[in-house]
């Protein structure tokens, strides 16, 4: 990657009454930055940024996130306009290699994916070791870091080709892997990819396919998943992602920074949160008692949460929200539930928190998470499913990300620093003669 930081006039930082004169560099767009890498060496301290609010671990030319605006772009493009005339193969070629393709380019990545979905004929295997109660997302830890036991030809991180291939089958696999988890755990036959469907229709026929009879590509749902799954295709550098770059930063093959990925996403905070905001609103039950509810969230000794709204870094309307709820009118209108009476509820409490100066001052807005849960539900995913269809979409991105970072020259192994409050130094005590 060609580094394209612009230098600024540099900062004064004065500690331990010693003055260092610290780099700034600025982006194409968005905050500037203040180079600290030499101020341990330099002023003998470090800094103090607990969650790395402030912190910016890499330069990346990938997505940009404008949180105070409202704003997400893939490679300079809105996210609104990829979700409403893009696909996802297109969103994953643009994502990889940094250009919207041309016709001819588009196909040959089309096929590329389309003809890597298919597994090792002994990697079924691995899915009779769980057991059949096993949460899906366990299931797609374990077995997309086994994905290096059976591609040997694409682990070497240093070949470019290489590098190449395994996203490719990262891409293509983590569908097939994803229906299979989902099949095993409902104790259903897997369904094997068929090469004339296209992304999204193959991963919905793997899912709900049975032998019994032959399954129909329903359109909407088809077009309802892709976008979907643009919209969570990446994210900038947040949980999950800081966690395949770290992991990739030692040298780690593919397959195991994307399966760190997985089980950093796996948490409630992270990819889970769609989850919570469903089970909130199915809580909440009706429209009648959203008064109710709103008033507990309010109250300070009540530990009650508002789910789906506000976010780490959006402090305005989630660009994604919008699309996501003209999502969910759409699939609720296919499958005959716009009566549904959780998205009365949705709504109902959308309307209210979007114009209560409680949620206002506070910047909570709704995110992404308000709607899907909803979406997927109406789709036939069970919950558990939910994580993994982020996975599913989000591995383009972690890819992406990962070979940004595999070809910039700037970037060394991940080591933060920490303030430490334990003992000082003290001998040690046989434990005969320990009070």
């Amino acid at each position: 990657m060609d580094s394209k930081i612009v230098k600024k006039p540099s900062a004064t930082l004065t500690v331990n009454n010693k003055q260092l004169e610290l780099p700034v560099y600025g982006g194409t767009v968005g905050p500037d930055v203040i180079d600290i890498r030499k101020l341990y060496s330099d002023g003998k301290v470090f800094t103090y940024d607990p969650g790395f609010t402030s912190t910016a671990a890499c330069e990346s030319q990938i997505t940009y996130i404008d949180g105070d605006e409202g704003v997400l772009l893939y490679r300079g493009y809105p996210i609104d306009q990829l979700a409403e005339k893009s696909s996802f193969l297109e969103v994953c070629y643009l994502l990889a290699n940094g250009e919207l393709p041309n016709e001819g380019e588009f196909k040959r990545f089309e096929k590329d994916i389309t003809y890597h979905t298919m597994l090792h004929a002994q990697f079924d295997r691995f899915f009779d070791g769980f057991r059949r109660d096993a949460h899906p997302m366990a299931i797609m830890v374990g077995t997309v870091g086994a994905l290096a036991a059976f591609y040997h030809d694409s682990t070497d991180i240093n070949d470019r080709k290489q590098r190449t291939i395994a996203s490719h089958r990262l891409i293509a696999k983590m569908p097939t892997i994803a229906a299979r988890a989902f099949k095993y755990s409902i104790g259903q036959p897997f369904v094997s990819p068929r090469n004339e469907l296209d992304y999204a229709s193959n991963f919905l026929r793997q899912c709900f396919a049975v032998p019994a009879e032959d399954y129909k590509i329903n359109p909407v749902m088809a077009r309802a998943l892709d976008v979907f799954m643009i919209l969570h295709a990446d994210h900038e550098q947040n949980a999950s992602t800081s966690t395949v770059r770290l992991a990739g930063s030692s040298g780690a093959n593919p397959f195991a920074c994307i399966s760190s990925g997985i089980a950093c996403l796996w948490g409630p905070a992270h990819g889970g949160a769609n989850e919570a905001a469903l089970n909130m609103l199915e809580e909440i039950g009706t429209v009648d008692n959203i008064p109710e509810f709103i008033r507990r969230v309010k109250d300070p000794n009540d530990d009650i949460r508002l789910m789906g709204f506000g976010h780490r870094v959006y402090k305005n309307y989630d660009p994604r929200a919008t699309a996501m709820q003209k999502l969910c009118h759409m699939v609720l209108k296919e499958v005959g539930a716009e009566d549904n009476p959780t998205l009365k509820v949705a709504m109902e409490l959308e309307k209210i928190a979007l114009n209560d100066e409680y949620f206002v001052s506070r910047k909570l807005y709704p995110n992404i998470d308000f709607y899907s849960g909803i979406t997927l539900r109406a789709m036939g995913f069970p919950t558990s499913m939910f994580t993994v269809l982020f996975a599913v979409a989000r591995t383009v991105g972690w890819i992406a990300q990962w070979t940004e970072m595999m070809e910039d020259d700037s970037q060394k192994i991940g080591r933060p620093r920490q303030v430490y409050t334990g003992p000082t130094l003290r001998a040690y005590v046989p434990v005969g003669q320990r009070k």
